[in-house]
């Protein structure tokens, strides 16, 4: 991973209704079996943490949360395609996890596809540990599934 090129400087801010497109756009690009607009919407509607970084108008990157009774789920992270490999993906759980810390959880939870070896490795290198495994968890190409790996990480 190299460190954010001077060009790049992403402002944090709350996902907006009329930033959906752009974010599906995204997320199209970044997974086989994208959300849909619907989903983000409703994440939004119903008070979730949803997070972009935005830079020079763009948006490059996303994150998407709940909180709740002392714990958060991160539910969906991604980072546009020609602005990975430059710590965005961290700095997003880095964001996502003091907001959490602000909100008094005490502890983390995300899904990771199995075969996402450079996502668990980001998660994992952040102090994430593998907890558990859901079976059939994600779709697969040709009608299959795949499993997830249960991660979580103590905040306090």
């Amino acid at each position: 991973m190299s460190a954010l090129p001077t060009e790049i400087r992403p402002y944090f801010r709350p996902m907006q209704q009329q930033d959906v497109e752009r974010v599906v756009a995204i997320e199209r690009r970044v997974y086989e079996f994208p959300w849909t607009v619907g989903i983000f919407k409703d994440c939004i509607k119903i008070g979730y943490v949803c997070r972009v970084f935005e830079s020079d108008s763009d948006i490059v990157g996303y994150g998407i949360m709940s909180v709740g009774s002392g714990e958060c789920h991160i539910l969906n992270l991604s980072v546009a395609p020609d602005h990975q490999g430059h710590g965005l993906g961290r700095l997003m759980v880095d964001r996502l996890v003091a907001i959490a810390k602000r909100n008094k959880v005490r502890i983390a939870f995300l899904e990771v596809r199995v075969s996402n070896n450079k996502a668990f490795n980001l998660y994992s290198g952040m102090g994430f540990n593998e907890i558990g495994r859901r079976e059939d968890y994600y779709p697969a190409s040709g009608g299959a599934r795949e499993s997830a790996l249960v991660l979580a990480k103590m905040l306090y």
